[in-house]
Protein backbone atom coordinates (compact mmCIF):
# COMPACT_ATOMS: atom_id res chain seq x y z
CA UNK A 1 0.00 0.00 0.00
CA UNK A 2 2.98 2.45 0.61
CA UNK A 3 4.40 1.64 -2.47
CA UNK A 4 1.19 2.30 -4.53
CA UNK A 5 0.76 5.69 -2.66
CA UNK A 6 4.73 6.76 -3.27
CA UNK A 7 4.43 5.78 -6.82
CA UNK A 8 1.54 8.02 -6.78
CA UNK A 9 3.26 10.64 -5.42
CA UNK A 10 6.34 10.67 -7.71
CA UNK A 11 4.00 10.77 -10.70
CA UNK A 12 2.45 13.82 -9.44
CA UNK A 13 5.73 15.33 -8.67
CA UNK A 14 6.47 14.62 -12.20
CA UNK A 15 3.87 16.02 -13.94
CA UNK A 16 3.65 19.37 -11.46
CA UNK A 17 7.28 20.03 -12.75
CA UNK A 18 6.07 20.46 -16.07
CA UNK A 19 8.36 20.58 -19.56
CA UNK A 20 11.02 22.65 -21.09
CA UNK A 21 10.03 24.73 -23.69
CA UNK A 22 12.44 26.10 -26.66
CA UNK A 23 11.76 28.72 -28.83
CA UNK A 24 13.18 31.57 -30.71
CA UNK A 25 12.68 35.26 -30.20
CA UNK A 26 9.64 36.46 -31.76
CA UNK A 27 7.67 33.52 -32.02
CA UNK A 28 4.62 32.40 -29.82
CA UNK A 29 4.99 29.47 -27.38
CA UNK A 30 1.52 27.95 -25.70
CA UNK A 31 2.41 26.72 -21.74
CA UNK A 32 -0.51 23.91 -20.44
CA UNK A 33 -1.86 24.23 -17.38
CA UNK A 34 -1.81 20.19 -15.04
CA UNK A 35 -5.79 20.21 -15.59
CA UNK A 36 -8.04 21.14 -17.86
CA UNK A 37 -10.69 23.21 -15.58
CA UNK A 38 -10.75 24.48 -12.49
CA UNK A 39 -13.46 24.48 -9.34
CA UNK A 40 -11.98 27.92 -7.37
CA UNK A 41 -9.42 30.14 -9.39
CA UNK A 42 -6.81 29.63 -12.11
CA UNK A 43 -3.02 31.90 -11.70
CA UNK A 44 -0.74 31.93 -14.07
CA UNK A 45 2.74 33.99 -12.94
CA UNK A 46 6.40 33.94 -14.64
CA UNK A 47 8.57 33.90 -11.68
CA UNK A 48 7.16 36.39 -9.33
CA UNK A 49 5.08 38.36 -11.73
CA UNK A 50 1.79 37.72 -12.17
CA UNK A 51 0.64 37.46 -15.87
CA UNK A 52 -2.86 36.44 -15.43
CA UNK A 53 -5.45 35.47 -13.21
CA UNK A 54 -9.19 34.36 -13.10
CA UNK A 55 -11.82 33.54 -10.44
CA UNK A 56 -15.16 30.56 -10.73
CA UNK A 57 -16.82 33.79 -11.71
CA UNK A 58 -15.39 34.66 -14.70
CA UNK A 59 -13.75 38.10 -13.52
CA UNK A 60 -9.77 38.25 -15.00
CA UNK A 61 -7.18 40.46 -13.70
CA UNK A 62 -3.66 40.95 -15.88
CA UNK A 63 -0.46 41.66 -15.17
CA UNK A 64 1.65 44.96 -16.16
CA UNK A 65 4.69 43.10 -18.09
CA UNK A 66 2.39 40.79 -20.45
CA UNK A 67 -0.72 42.98 -21.10
CA UNK A 68 -1.38 43.21 -25.05
CA UNK A 69 0.86 39.50 -25.36
CA UNK A 70 -0.70 37.11 -23.09
CA UNK A 71 -3.82 35.43 -24.22
CA UNK A 72 -6.10 32.26 -21.99
CA UNK A 73 -7.12 29.91 -23.51
CA UNK A 74 -9.18 27.92 -21.06
CA UNK A 75 -6.42 27.28 -18.96
CA UNK A 76 -3.69 27.24 -21.14
CA UNK A 77 -1.56 30.12 -21.75
CA UNK A 78 -0.04 31.60 -25.04
CA UNK A 79 2.62 33.90 -25.06
CA UNK A 80 3.13 35.68 -28.73
CA UNK A 81 6.45 38.12 -29.35
CA UNK A 82 8.35 35.83 -27.46
CA UNK A 83 11.80 38.09 -25.95
CA UNK A 84 14.61 36.79 -24.25
CA UNK A 85 13.70 38.46 -21.12
CA UNK A 86 11.01 35.90 -21.21
CA UNK A 87 13.01 32.63 -20.23
CA UNK A 88 12.59 30.59 -16.94
CA UNK A 89 9.28 29.85 -14.98
CA UNK A 90 6.38 30.07 -15.67
CA UNK A 91 3.97 28.77 -13.23
CA UNK A 92 0.02 27.59 -13.61
CA UNK A 93 -2.16 27.41 -10.03
CA UNK A 94 -5.23 25.75 -9.82
CA UNK A 95 -7.03 25.47 -6.95
CA UNK A 96 -4.13 25.90 -5.03
CA UNK A 97 -1.65 23.19 -6.94
CA UNK A 98 1.15 24.12 -9.11
CA UNK A 99 2.43 23.12 -12.57
CA UNK A 100 5.77 24.60 -13.78
CA UNK A 101 7.06 25.27 -17.36
CA UNK A 102 10.70 26.15 -18.18
CA UNK A 103 11.34 28.47 -21.00
CA UNK A 104 14.30 28.66 -22.99
CA UNK A 105 15.13 31.34 -25.88
CA UNK A 106 17.31 29.85 -28.37
CA UNK A 107 18.60 31.45 -31.49
CA UNK A 108 20.51 29.92 -34.45
CA UNK A 109 21.59 31.96 -37.27
CA UNK A 110 23.89 31.98 -40.64
CA UNK A 111 25.64 35.20 -41.64
CA UNK A 112 25.29 36.06 -44.61
CA UNK A 113 22.11 33.49 -45.02
CA UNK A 114 21.36 30.09 -44.38
CA UNK A 115 22.06 29.71 -48.46
CA UNK A 116 25.72 29.72 -49.14
CA UNK A 117 27.62 29.73 -52.08
CA UNK A 118 30.44 27.04 -52.75
CA UNK A 119 33.59 28.42 -51.78
CA UNK A 120 32.50 31.50 -49.42
CA UNK A 121 32.62 32.54 -46.20
CA UNK A 122 29.92 32.40 -43.64
CA UNK A 123 29.55 32.40 -39.55
CA UNK A 124 27.32 29.77 -38.16
CA UNK A 125 26.09 31.75 -34.64
CA UNK A 126 24.11 29.79 -31.67
CA UNK A 127 22.33 31.57 -28.44
CA UNK A 128 20.65 29.85 -25.56
CA UNK A 129 19.09 32.14 -22.70
CA UNK A 130 17.53 30.70 -19.80
CA UNK A 131 20.15 27.79 -18.66
CA UNK A 132 20.68 26.48 -15.56
CA UNK A 133 23.95 26.13 -15.13
CA UNK A 134 24.02 29.50 -16.68
CA UNK A 135 27.49 28.51 -18.30
CA UNK A 136 26.27 25.25 -19.62
CA UNK A 137 27.82 24.60 -22.69
CA UNK A 138 26.86 25.21 -26.20
CA UNK A 139 28.14 23.13 -29.50
CA UNK A 140 27.43 22.55 -33.13
CA UNK A 141 27.22 19.14 -34.67
CA UNK A 142 28.03 18.84 -38.69
CA UNK A 143 25.23 17.42 -40.91
CA UNK A 144 26.97 14.15 -40.31
CA UNK A 145 26.27 13.83 -36.26
CA UNK A 146 30.69 15.17 -35.59
CA UNK A 147 30.75 17.42 -33.50
CA UNK A 148 32.60 21.19 -34.23
CA UNK A 149 35.46 21.99 -32.86
CA UNK A 150 34.15 25.53 -32.25
CA UNK A 151 31.49 26.62 -29.65
CA UNK A 152 28.85 28.74 -29.67
CA UNK A 153 30.39 30.71 -32.90
CA UNK A 154 31.55 28.39 -36.52
CA UNK A 155 33.36 29.79 -38.87
CA UNK A 156 33.64 28.25 -42.18
CA UNK A 157 36.36 29.75 -44.11
CA UNK A 158 35.61 27.85 -47.30
CA UNK A 159 32.11 26.33 -47.61
CA UNK A 160 32.15 22.51 -48.65
CA UNK A 161 29.07 20.56 -50.38
CA UNK A 162 29.61 18.65 -47.49
CA UNK A 163 28.34 21.46 -45.09
CA UNK A 164 24.65 21.33 -46.71
CA UNK A 165 22.05 19.84 -44.03
CA UNK A 166 20.83 20.17 -41.08
CA UNK A 167 23.42 21.48 -37.95
CA UNK A 168 21.88 20.92 -34.52
CA UNK A 169 22.78 23.73 -31.95
CA UNK A 170 23.24 20.98 -28.36
CA UNK A 171 23.33 22.25 -24.82
CA UNK A 172 22.07 20.74 -21.52
CA UNK A 173 19.58 21.98 -19.15
CA UNK A 174 19.55 20.70 -15.68
CA UNK A 175 21.30 17.39 -16.65
CA UNK A 176 19.08 17.12 -20.12
CA UNK A 177 20.05 17.60 -23.26
CA UNK A 178 18.45 19.87 -26.22
CA UNK A 179 19.20 20.56 -29.47
CA UNK A 180 17.78 23.45 -31.87
CA UNK A 181 18.07 22.61 -35.81
CA UNK A 182 19.44 25.10 -38.29
CA UNK A 183 19.06 23.93 -42.48
CA UNK A 184 22.41 25.23 -44.55
CA UNK A 185 21.90 25.13 -48.01
CA UNK A 186 24.93 25.16 -50.33
CA UNK A 187 24.70 26.53 -53.95
CA UNK A 188 27.07 26.37 -57.07
CA UNK A 189 28.52 29.89 -57.91
CA UNK A 190 27.03 31.49 -60.76
CA UNK A 191 29.24 31.69 -63.90
CA UNK A 192 30.02 34.52 -65.22
CA UNK A 193 28.73 35.17 -68.95
CA UNK A 194 31.13 36.75 -71.31
CA UNK A 195 29.19 39.91 -73.63
CA UNK A 196 27.67 37.93 -76.65
CA UNK A 197 29.85 38.80 -79.57
CA UNK A 198 28.48 40.73 -82.79
CA UNK A 199 27.56 38.25 -86.00
CA UNK A 200 28.77 38.66 -89.07
CA UNK A 201 26.17 40.19 -90.66
CA UNK A 202 25.78 42.77 -87.77
CA UNK A 203 29.46 44.22 -89.34
CA UNK A 204 29.19 47.52 -91.29
CA UNK A 205 31.38 47.27 -94.21
CA UNK A 206 32.87 50.06 -95.49
CA UNK A 207 35.05 51.34 -98.34
CA UNK A 208 38.23 53.59 -97.36
CA UNK A 209 37.03 57.41 -97.90
CA UNK A 210 33.70 56.85 -98.46
CA UNK A 211 31.35 58.22 -95.64
CA UNK A 212 28.74 56.05 -94.79
CA UNK A 213 25.79 56.82 -93.13
CA UNK A 214 22.54 54.74 -92.09
CA UNK A 215 19.79 55.73 -94.07
CA UNK A 216 16.30 56.55 -92.50
CA UNK A 217 14.75 52.99 -93.15
CA UNK A 218 17.20 51.39 -91.36
CA UNK A 219 17.04 53.74 -88.60
CA UNK A 220 13.36 53.04 -88.76
CA UNK A 221 13.75 49.29 -88.82
CA UNK A 222 15.84 49.59 -85.75
CA UNK A 223 13.00 51.49 -83.79
CA UNK A 224 10.13 49.51 -81.95
CA UNK A 225 6.56 50.18 -82.64
CA UNK A 226 6.26 52.06 -79.19
CA UNK A 227 9.15 54.19 -79.75
CA UNK A 228 7.66 55.87 -83.34
CA UNK A 229 4.50 56.35 -81.08
CA UNK A 230 6.25 57.85 -78.40
CA UNK A 231 7.87 60.25 -80.62
CA UNK A 232 5.02 60.94 -82.23
CA UNK A 233 3.27 62.06 -79.03
CA UNK A 234 6.02 64.17 -78.33
CA UNK A 235 6.37 65.97 -81.01
CA UNK A 236 2.64 66.55 -81.05
CA UNK A 237 2.90 67.99 -77.64
CA UNK A 238 5.82 70.10 -78.52
CA UNK A 239 3.05 71.87 -81.56
CA UNK A 240 0.31 72.27 -78.90
CA UNK A 241 2.48 73.82 -76.18
CA UNK A 242 4.71 76.33 -78.49
CA UNK A 243 1.01 77.07 -79.32
CA UNK A 244 -0.32 77.75 -76.24
CA UNK A 245 2.98 79.89 -75.09
CA UNK A 246 1.97 82.14 -77.71
CA UNK A 247 -1.60 82.59 -77.27
CA UNK A 248 -0.14 83.59 -73.93
CA UNK A 249 2.10 85.60 -74.86
CA UNK A 250 -0.42 87.66 -77.28
CA UNK A 251 -3.14 87.81 -74.38
CA UNK A 252 -0.56 89.14 -71.75
CA UNK A 253 1.06 92.17 -73.73
CA UNK A 254 -2.92 92.65 -75.06
CA UNK A 255 -3.34 92.90 -71.03
CA UNK A 256 -0.22 95.17 -70.40
CA UNK A 257 -0.98 97.65 -73.13
CA UNK A 258 -4.71 98.34 -71.95
CA UNK A 259 -3.20 98.79 -68.21
CA UNK A 260 -0.60 101.08 -69.06
CA UNK A 261 -2.89 103.11 -71.31
CA UNK A 262 -4.94 103.39 -68.42
CA UNK A 263 -1.94 104.13 -66.24
CA UNK A 264 -1.43 107.16 -68.35
CA UNK A 265 -5.00 108.87 -68.34
CA UNK A 266 -5.96 107.31 -71.99
CA UNK A 267 -9.31 106.15 -71.83
CA UNK A 268 -10.86 104.88 -75.32
CA UNK A 269 -12.64 106.58 -77.29
CA UNK A 270 -16.34 105.82 -76.50
CA UNK A 271 -19.54 106.73 -78.43
CA UNK A 272 -22.89 106.26 -76.94
CA UNK A 273 -26.09 106.64 -77.95
CA UNK A 274 -28.79 108.26 -75.50
CA UNK A 275 -32.46 107.62 -75.97
CA UNK A 276 -33.36 111.14 -75.70
CA UNK A 277 -36.58 112.72 -77.51
CA UNK A 278 -36.63 114.44 -80.47
CA UNK A 279 -36.81 118.47 -80.20
CA UNK A 280 -40.70 119.35 -80.69
CA UNK A 281 -40.98 121.41 -84.06
CA UNK A 282 -40.93 125.02 -83.43
CA UNK A 283 -44.62 126.54 -84.36
CA UNK A 284 -44.79 128.37 -87.30
CA UNK A 285 -45.25 132.24 -87.19
CA UNK A 286 -47.72 133.79 -89.14
CA UNK A 287 -47.04 133.50 -93.32
CA UNK A 288 -45.50 136.66 -94.26
CA UNK A 289 -46.76 138.88 -96.80
CA UNK A 290 -45.58 138.08 -100.31
CA UNK A 291 -44.10 141.10 -102.04
CA UNK A 292 -46.11 142.16 -104.94
CA UNK A 293 -44.47 140.73 -108.09
CA UNK A 294 -43.40 143.88 -110.55
CA UNK A 295 -45.56 144.71 -113.32
CA UNK A 296 -44.40 144.08 -116.35
CA UNK A 297 -42.78 146.67 -118.15
CA UNK A 298 -44.80 148.13 -121.06
CA UNK A 299 -43.49 148.41 -124.54
CA UNK A 300 -42.64 152.81 -125.07
CA UNK A 301 -44.60 153.59 -127.83
CA UNK A 302 -42.74 155.48 -130.71
CA UNK A 303 -44.16 158.33 -132.22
Amino acid sequence: MKTIVWFGFVLGALSAAGDVILTQPGQSVTFKCGVEKYTQSLVWNHGNDHIISESRSGFRRRGGKYIGRSTLKVTSLEISGVREEDVGKFICTADGRSYEHTLLVVSVSASPSSELQLGSEATLQCQVKGLNPPDSPVQWKRPDGSPHSGSQTVQLKSVARSDAGNWKCTFSHEGATYSESLEIKVQEPVPETAAPSPSPSSKKITQPGVNQSPSTDAVLLGLKWWMLVALGVGCVVVVLLMVFVIVLCKRFKRRKRRFLNKKNGRQPKTYCQCDRPAAAAKPQQGRRKKKPSALPLQPLLIA
